[in-house]
C-alpha cells in the first residue's frame, strides 16, 4: 500500500511531493510521459513562490540558475516601477524557465526518497473506505491510500470522481512556441516595439542563438487545442499581425492557449484531491498559473502527511479547499480582468490607459503587486491579531533569519518571550526562543506552510489553539 499516489510530474506535482516526503510519507509519483517536454510556458517564480522555495532551502538552486527581477504591476500588459513597502523580505521575481523548475524540483524529490515513475499513464481509478486503486494503461494496478491529481487542465483524475470543472470557455486563442527568426536582431525589435503598441498578445524575446520565444494571436479558437499548431500556422499570423514571419524556421515547439477560465467545484472528495491546473485553469496573463499550482501544493502537502501520520485534527485536510478554493477564484477574477485590458478594441484601449494611471498610485501599484505575487494571501481563520491567517515574511531574528528554521516543514513557535511552551507538541512544532526588531508581537505560532496560526503572549492561549492545527497534545 503506497501512502500517496500523485498523478502528474510537473510543478505541482513534483513540490508536492518533496513537502510529502519531508514528512516521512511514501510518494509514487506517475507521469504520462517518458521525458520531460522541455516547453517552457512557466516564466519564473513571483514573490511568494521565492519565499516558498527559501522556506525549504531551495532558493539558491533557483538563483545560481536564475536573474532576479523587479516588475510592478505586470497587469494586463502594464508594466510600472517596483513598489516600495511590499510585506516581503524577498522583494522580486526569479525568471526561471519551466523545464529549469521542474528539473530541480525533481532533483530534491529525488534526493527526499521519491519515487518518480515516468511513462505512466492512468486510465481509471476508485475508491472505498481503505484506498484509492490506480489502473494504468499498460494494465498495471496500484493501491494508495490517497491520490492526488495533479495531471493538468484535462486531469483525468478529476473525470474520475466526477467533479465539475464549471467556467468560461475560451474566446480568444494565442499561439505560443521557440523557434529561430532569421530576420536581424534590430530589425525584429523594432517591428516587436511598434506592434506592441496595439496588440499587447504578441511578441518575440530572444533566448539565444538566433532562437525566440514567439507569441500572437491566432485566427479564431481551434476545435482541438491539445493539437499543436504547424509552423506555416505561426508565420501565416505572424505575417497577418507583423506584416513580416521573421523568416520563422527550425522551431524546438509549438502550442497554443486559450483564455478560458474554469475551476474545479471541490478540491477533495473523501480520499482523492486535486491541485494545479487540474483544479483550476485560467490565462496566463500575469505569470500565475505554475506559481498558483506550486502554492496549492505548500499548502496541501502538511495537512495530508498530518492525515496519513495520523496527528491530523478534525477537518484539517479539508481546510484545503477552504483556503485554496477562494485564491484560486481570485486569480480567475484577475486573469480575466487582464484578457478585457489586453483588447484591441476602443473600449479595451481606453480602460488600459485609465488603469495605467492609476497604476501611478504608489498604493494601487502595490495592490496589484502584491495581488498578482500572492504575497497579500491571507487565509480566514477567524477574530484575532492582524497577522492571523498571513503568511510571515523572512524576519531578520538576533541568531539569523526565520525561513533558516522552516527547512523542516514542522509547526513553528517563535517565542520572544521565553516562558511558552509547546509541551505535547514538540514531535510536530518547534519552539525557537529569539528576538526581532521587525516583529512586534510577544509571540507567533506558524503552520508549515508559514501563516500565522495564533499570535499573543499567554500559555493558555496558545494551547488552545496549538490543537486546531497540530492535532491531540502526547503524553
Amino acid at each position: 500500500m503506497i501512502d500517496v499516489i500523485v498523478v502528474g510530474g510537473g510543478p505541482t506535482g513534483l513540490m508536492l511531493s518533496c513537502e510529502l516526503r519531508l514528512h516521512g510519507v511514501r510518494v509514487v509519483v506517475l507521469e504520462r510521459l517518458a521525458e520531460p517536454t522541455g516547453q517552457s510556458r512557466g516564466q519564473g517564480l513571483h514573490a511568494r513562490s521565492v519565499e516558498v522555495m527559501d522556506q525549504r532551502g531551495l532558493l539558491d538552486r533557483f538563483l545560481a540558475v536564475s536573474e532576479k527581477f523587479q516588475v510592478g504591476g505586470l497587469f494586463g500588459g502594464i508594466v510600472k516601477p517596483w513598489p516600495d513597502r511590499l510585506d516581503t523580505a524577498h522583494p522580486y521575481g526569479v525568471a526561471t524557465p519551466q523545464p529549469v523548475t521542474e528539473r530541480l524540483l525533481e532533483e530534491r524529490a529525488l534526493e527526499l526518497g521519491t519515487e518518480i515513475r515516468r511513462g505512466c499513464e492512468v486510465v481509471g481509478l476508485s475508491q472505498d473506505e481503505d484506498g484509492v486503486s490506480v489502473e494504468l494503461a499498460d494494465g498495471t494496478r496500484l493501491r494508495s491510500r490517497h491520490l492526488v491529481g495533479c495531471d493538468g487542465g484535462r486531469s483525468l483524475v478529476r473525470k474520475e470522481i466526477g467533479v465539475g470543472f464549471p467556467g468560461e470557455p475560451a474566446r480568444v486563442e494565442t499561439l505560443l512556441g521557440e523557434m529561430e527568426l532569421t530576420e536581424d536582431p534590430a530589425t525584429v525589435a523594432a517591428v516587436v516595439e511598434e506592434v506592441r503598441r496595439t496588440q499587447l498578445r504578441f511578441g518575440a524575446a530572444p533566448l539565444g542563438d538566433g532562437v525566440y520565444r514567439v507569441v500572437v494571436p491566432a485566427d479564431g479558437v481551434a476545435e482541438d487545442r491539445a493539437t499543436a499548431p504547424a509552423l506555416e500556422e505561426f508565420r501565416q499570423r505572424l505575417r497577418a499581425v507583423a506584416g513580416t514571419d521573421f523568416g520563422a524556421r527550425a522551431p524546438r515547439w509549438l502550442s497554443r492557449f486559450g483564455d478560458a477560465t474554469r475551476q474545479a467545484e471541490r478540491y477533495r472528495v473523501g480520499r482523492v484531491l486535486l491541485a494545479g491546473d487540474a483544479a483550476h485553469i485560467h490565462p496566463p496573463t500575469g505569470g500565475q498559473g505554475l506559481n498558483l499550482g506550486v502554492q496549492d501544493a505548500f499548502n496541501l502537502g502538511w495537512k495530508l502527511a498530518a492525515v496519513v501520520n495520523g496527528w491530523s485534527p478534525e477537518g484539517l485536510l479539508d481546510s484545503y479547499h477552504a483556503e485554496r478554493h477562494p485564491v484560486g477564484a481570485r486569480v480567475l477574477e484577475n486573469t480575466r480582468a487582464q484578457i478585457t485590458l489586453l483588447g484591441t478594441d476602443p473600449g479595451a484601449t481606453a480602460l488600459r490607459e485609465l488603469f495605467s494611471r492609476l497604476m501611478d498610485f504608489e498604493e494601487v501599484n502595490r495592490y496589484v503587486t502584491g495581488m498578482i505575487t500572492a504575497v497579500e494571501v491571507r487565509y480566514d481563520f477567524g477574530e484575532g491579531h492582524e497577522l492571523l491567517g498571513r503568511r510571515m515574511r523572512d524576519v531578520r531574528l538576533k541568531r539569523g533569519r526565520l525561513y533558516e528554521l522552516t527547512r523542516g516543514g514542522r509547526g513553528l513557535l517563535l517565542d520572544q518571550t521565553g516562558r511558552l511552551s509547546v509541551a505535547g507538541w514538540a514531535d510536530r512544532v518547534d519552539h525557537v526562543v529569539d528576538v526581532s526588531e521587525e516583529l512586534d508581537v510577544p509571540a507567533v505560532l506558524l503552520r508549515p506552510d508559514g501563516h500565522v496560526a495564533w499570535a499573543g503572549e499567554g500559555q493558555a492561549d496558545l494551547s488552545g489553539h496549538l490543537p486546531r492545527w497540530f492535532g491531540a497534545a502526547t503524553d
